[in-house]
């Protein structure tokens, strides 16, 4: 199984769970990117909306300004794999035309009418994540009967109706959507059964990274900043699950972590 690519956060919101307000400018974001690829970061994320718990909406306009240049500035640098994590298609389609590459959209292209032909228009690749609810209110005591089945079959109906529009296959990936409407318990099992995600063809992009799964095993790390070892821990399972994409702050840890995973790997087959 070939190794998950690493995919770098760059957070251009004010209010991020783990780093909000840390790229104020555009130069500081786009240094920020840059120190990530040079860390081993495949792909770049860039947001400018935070879509933490409890949230509020930003305008399409404002979130546009925030994410625009710092793709537009990356390109110049850069001819990587870029990604614009939005769930507005106006918003997707300014970034595509700056550069961008991908369109990684937490509301599974569902916010808008307009979503699933603008994936199509755009022929970029999409990820299609599971969130119950908004943002506002998604933590407010999610419930699930069977979250593994009910998250993948969501996901299917979600890359179903992408494909029915004329999204091509190969373009369409899938996210759990781990704390998205989820407790702790639910994103455990969701790593612990990702294989049944994987199973269905479709790559799949797995984001656990500093998120407050980890305090719930963990009570001391309430602090986002003191989780890396949670992060890690969480990413070479889902490495180990068949995840293609794993979305993390903490690039250089998490490429040689996976570096030392396959090195264990390697090993084990030539004894």
């Amino acid at each position: 199984m070939a190794a998950p690519r690493v995919m770098g956060i760059v957070n251009v919101t004010p209010d991020s769970f783990s780093d909000g307000g840390r790229l104020a400018s555009v130069e500081a974001a786009v240094a920020h990117g840059l120190r990530l690829i040079e860390q081993g970061a495949d792909l770049l994320d860039i947001g400018g909306e935070s879509t933490r718990p409890g949230a509020d909406p930003v305008d399409a306009a404002d979130e546009t300004a925030r994410v625009v240049p710092v793709i537009a500035g990356l390109r110049a640098r850069w001819p990587g794999s870029i990604s614009v994590d939005t769930m507005k298609p106006a918003v997707a389609r300014a970034a595509v035309a700056a550069g961008a590459t991908m369109w990684n959209d937490v509301a599974a292209l569902g916010f808008a009418p307009d979503g699933l032909a603008t994936a199509v228009d755009l022929g970029c690749d999409v990820v299609l994540m599971h969130m119950k609810g908004e943002p506002r209110t998604m933590q407010a005591a999610p419930h699930y009967d069977d979250v593994v089945a009910e998250v993948t079959d969501w996901l299917l109906a979600r890359a179903d109706a992408a494909l029915a529009a004329g999204v091509a296959r190969e373009r369409i990936w899938l996210d759990p959507g781990l704390g998205f409407g989820k407790t702790a318990q639910h994103n455990l099992a969701l790593t612990a059964h990702l294989d049944r995600l994987v199973s269905t063809g479709f790559p799949v992009l797995y984001g656990a990274s500093r998120k407050r799964t980890i305090q719930a095993v963990d009570s001391t790390a309430t602090d986002p900043a003191d989780r890396l070892g949670g992060s890690l821990a969480l990413a070479l399972e889902a490495a180990r699950r068949g995840a293609a994409i794993l979305r993390v702050h903490d690039v250089r840890e998490t490429v040689q972590a996976l570096a030392l995973q396959a090195a264990v790997t390697g090993a084990e087959r030539d004894r």
